[in-house]
């Protein structure tokens, strides 16, 4: 019974992803419905200042643990709907919930299963995972090289102490939330003269650049690690 139990709330999530796909929930998380439905959002924000953000929030945290594609525009849509520094609280408060959410499930669930039949991707980040745990998740927060939530499913399965792994999430996402929140506060302006926005232009080289160096910069306990045992 007890095994049974562990089972509910990642079936109950499944259940959920399956019911959002079958909707179409993601193909609604576009810019051509909030430059539609965009004053309307507003006079509701004005309107409700303290209930918007909560619904927001957890619009995220759903949309987090469910793995629906569409976070990058969510955190977009809060640059774009609320003043700076709430929009960014906001998306890494519903971000790192959703992912400590998707983390617990697949902790009490899946661990065992997940570890001997783990795809390629996931025996790649088994190494980083054994040593350096904090150091090696703000590596993989910072710059975005593998899947938001491939990092929870493989923090789950590799053990990483919860508390690691909530608060390096939480730090983790703040960089590049702040660079697409900061695009959502122009989301206006372009909006007003029929421009597109870029992706491209939003992650250009400089802010490669700056995330590539927070990366190094997490890294730097690692090496500090290697050289000393190397000296020993």
């Amino acid at each position: 019974m007890e095994k049974i139990k562990r089972f509910i709330p990642l079936v109950i999530i499944v259940i959920l992803i399956i019911l959002a796909y079958s909707f179409g929930i993601g193909d609604y998380l576009t810019f051509d419905n909030l430059k539609a439905h965009r004053k309307v959002l507003k006079e509701f924000i004005a309107q409700y200042p303290l209930l918007v953000p909560l619904i927001f929030i957890a619009i995220y945290i759903v949309a987090t643990a469910l793995s629906i594609p569409g976070g990058l525009f969510l955190t977009i849509t809060a640059g774009f709907l609320f003043p700076f520094p709430w929009g960014l609280l906001y998306v890494v408060i519903g971000a790192t919930i959703g992912a400590m959410i998707i983390f617990l499930c697949i902790r009490f669930a899946f661990a065992d299963l997940f570890l001997k039949k783990a795809k390629p991707l996931l025996h790649k980040l088994q190494k980083g995972f054994k040593k350096n745990q904090a150091s090696y998740l703000l590596f993989l927060r910072f710059i975005p090289i593998f899947p938001f939530w491939l990092i929870n499913i493989a923090a789950a399965v590799f053990n990483v102490p919860f508390v690691t792994f909530a608060w390096t999430t939480f730090v983790g996402i703040i960089p590049g939330s702040f660079v697409f929140t900061q695009a959502g506060e122009g989301l206006g302006a372009i909006f007003d003269t029929e421009g597109k926005l870029s992706i491209g232009a939003i992650l250009n080289k400089k802010v490669w650049i700056a995330f590539i160096a927070l990366g190094l910069f997490a890294l730097l306990p690692i090496l500090y690690r290697k050289l000393k045992d190397d000296r020993k």
